[in-house]
């Protein structure tokens, strides 16, 4: 995919993930991570005829505890993700699928606690390789998407 044809993004963006619900959350677009990172709680393995899978509820809007979601996703393995700070920790990851501005793709994605972040949803750089570019002088490019009655459905 040539730069032409890749979406432009802002530092931030609003995003769906249509596997997990119809809700948007408002994320940080971040090239310094590499790794895409969610706000969950009351994460547990499951193990299952198909393998393992993470059930967990995860919060789409910022600064309350209103509106929390359960979703269940396969379980892809572990990541260890070391913050800024320089605090490592092992984080269960799914792979699930994004939706920017109406642009859907895969990506990866680890649970873990951000409700003292400013962002519940952190979208790393390898979410965003070969798909979109970064402008970090803008905000809020891609418009909202409201889900589909097929993305809300499955």
């Amino acid at each position: 995919m040539s730069p032409r044809d890749k979406r432009v993004v802002g530092w931030r963006e609003w995003i769906r993930l249509p596997d997990l619900g119809p809700a948007l959350v408002k994320a940080k677009v971040d090239t310094g991570a590499r790794t895409s990172a969610l706000h969950a709680t009351d994460v547990e393995i499951v193990r299952t005829r198909a393998g393992e899978v993470v059930r967990f509820t995860w919060w789409p809007k910022q600064r309350t505890h209103r509106g929390a979601a359960r979703a269940t996703a396969p379980l892809v393995g572990y990541r260890a993700v070391t913050s800024s700070s320089g605090h490592t920790e092992r984080r269960p990851v799914i792979r699930t699928r994004v939706d920017i501005g109406g642009d859907v793709w895969p990506i990866e994605l680890t649970l873990t606690r951000r409700d003292v972040m400013g962002f519940r949803m952190l979208l790393g750089r390898q979410a965003l390789r070969g798909h979109a570019i970064v402008d970090p002088a803008r905000s809020f490019v891609t418009r909202k998407v409201r889900a589909t009655r097929k993305a809300r459905d499955g």
